[in-house]
C-alpha cells in the first residue's frame, strides 16, 4: 500500500469519527440517529451492530452514547424477553435480528467496560427468548420472512444471519453449551443438498460448496450466498479454518466472474448473489419497486457488510487481500449523494455501476469501516480473536 493510499484511509478514519460523533444524539430521548440526516430514528440493529467500531474508537463520547442504547433497550425489553427494533420504543417489536445483535453489543461491551455482569438481568431474559426461538428444540433459531435486516427479501425458516449471529453472541457472552450446540446444528448439512440423508435434521451447510445456506427448513433451502452471515461465520470461528479458506477463495472467483459479466462494477463484494431474477421461481412482484437485481438486499454493495467481510479476511490471515478490499471500500465511500462531503459512508451502492442509492453519513456504514481500518492495521480482530 502507497504512502498516499495510507493518507486516504487515515483521512476516512478521522472523517467516520466525525460521522459518529455528528449522529451521537439525535432527535429521540437524546439516542443516536442512524444517519446524518436521513434516519433520525435510532433503530436498534444498527446503532447495536455499530459498537465494533465504537469500541476501537476508545471515545468517550461515543462510547457513553452506546452505554445509553444498551441500556435503553433493556429498560424498553418486552416482558418475554424481546428487544425492540426502535430503542426508544418498547411496542415496536417483531424483528428477528434484534434480540441477538444486542446480546452480542453487550457481549462486546462488557469488555470494553471490563464488567463481566453488565446488563445481567436483561441478557438472561434475552437468552430465554431466544431459546423460544427455537421450534424443534434442535437448536437452530427460526424466523419470518423479512424480519431480520433484509425488510424487503424473503428469508424462511431458519436464516444463516440469525443464526451466525446468534452464535456469536453465545460465544461472547461465554455460553460455550449453547454455541457449542448452535454451531454443530449449523453445520448439518441442509436437507435439500444432503441426498443421502446423514442428519435427521436439517443444518445451513450445503454440500459441495464451501459456503453456508442463505436459509434451511425441512426439505426446501437456499444456496444463494449471504455476505453478512458467511463473514460473521468465518468471524466467530463457526466456519472451521479449513472451510474459511475455501469460501474466501470461492467468494473472490465469484466475483471476478460478476465483474467479466458486468454484474459487478466496484472491486467489493455484493451482500447477495447470485441476484435474483424476475423469470426465478424466488422472485416476488414487490422487487420490482424495492429490490431490483444489483441493487438493495438483492446484491447491493453494504459498506458495513464489507467492513464485515474485510475483518473476516484478516481472520484468516489474507493480509494482503484485506488491504486490497479496505481501499476500495475507502475509495467506495466517497462518493454520496450530497456531492460536498469528503467522505459519505453512504447506506448502499448499485452493485453495476458503484453508484449511491442510500442515505449519506450512515452510522453503520462509519462504525463498521473504523472497525475494519483497525483490523487491517493491526492485522487482527479485536473481540473475535479469543473467541474463534
Amino acid at each position: 500500500m502507497t504512502s498516499n493510499d495510507q493518507n486516504l484511509i487515515e483521512s476516512a478514519e478521522k472523517a467516520a469519527l466525525e460521522v459518529l460523533l455528528h449522529n451521537s444524539k439525535g432527535p429521540f430521548m437524546n439516542l443516536p440517529r442512524t444517519a446524518g440526516w436521513g434516519y433520525p430514528e435510532p433503530y436498534t440493529r444498527d446503532l447495536s451492530i455499530s459498537v465494533l467500531g465504537i469500541a476501537v474508537s476508545k471515545n468517550a463520547v461515543l462510547i457513553e452514547s452506546m452505554r445509553m442504547v444498551l441500556e435503553t433497550l433493556a429498560k424498553n425489553q418486552s416482558e418475554n424477553g424481546q428487544i425492540p427494533s426502535l430503542v426508544h420504543d418498547k411496542n415496536n417489536l417483531g424483528s428477528s435480528d434484534t434480540t441477538p445483535v444486542f446480546l452480542m453489543a453487550v457481549g462486546v461491551f462488557r469488555k470494553v467496560l471490563d464488567n463481566p455482569i453488565f446488563l445481567e438481568d436483561a441478557v438472561n431474559k434475552a437468552l430465554l427468548w431466544m431459546a423460544y426461538q427455537c421450534p424443534t428444540n434442535h437448536y437452530l433459531i427460526a424466523q419470518q420472512p423479512t424480519s431480520d435486516w433484509r425488510d424487503e427479501q424473503w428469508v424462511l425458516g431458519y436464516g444463516l444471519f440469525v443464526n451466525s449471529l446468534t452464535y456469536t453472541a453465545f460465544k461472547l457472552l461465554k455460553k460455550e453449551e449453547s454455541a457449542k450446540n448452535l454451531g454443530t446444528s449449523i453445520n448439518q448439512p441442509t436437507h435439500a443438498s444432503d441426498i443421502s440423508k446423514k442428519v435427521l435434521h436439517e443444518g445451513l451447510a450445503i454440500e459441495n460448496k464451501p459456503y453456508y445456506a442463505l436459509w434451511s427448513y425441512k426439505v426446501y433451502s437456499s444456496d444463494r450466498f449471504d455476505l453478512l452471515g458467511n463473514s460473521l461465520a468465518i468471524l466467530s470461528g463457526l466456519a472451521s479454518a479449513k472451510k474459511a479458506k475455501n469460501l474466501v477463495k470461492w467468494i473472490e472467483d465469484e466475483c471476478e466472474s460478476m465483474t467479466w459479466t458486468k454484474d459487478l462494477a466496484r472491486d467489493l463484494t455484493p451482500n447477495f448473489f447470485p441476484f435474483i431474477q424476475p423469470e426465478d421461481v424466488d422472485w416476488k412482484s414487490r422487487y420490482y419497486d424495492y429490490n431490483m437485481p444489483g441493487d438493495y438486499h438483492n446484491g447491493g454493495i453494504w459498506p458495513f457488510i464489507s467492513g464485515f467481510y474485510i475483518a473476516a479476511l484478516v481472520a484468516i490471515k489474507e493480509f494482503e487481500l484485506a488491504e486490497k478490499k479496505l481501499l476500495a471500500l475507502t475509495k467506495l465511500i466517497k462518493k454520496g449523494r450530497n456531492k460536498t462531503l469528503e467522505f459519505s459512508f453512504n447506506e448502499w451502492y448499485k452493485a453495476q455501476t458503484g453508484q449511491p442509492m442510500g442515505q449519506d453519513w450512515q452510522t453503520w456504514s462509519a462504525s463498521n469501516y473504523l472497525y475494519a481500518a483497525t483490523c487491517v492495521k493491526e492485522r487482527h480482530t479485536p473481540f473475535f480473536e479469543d473467541i474463534r
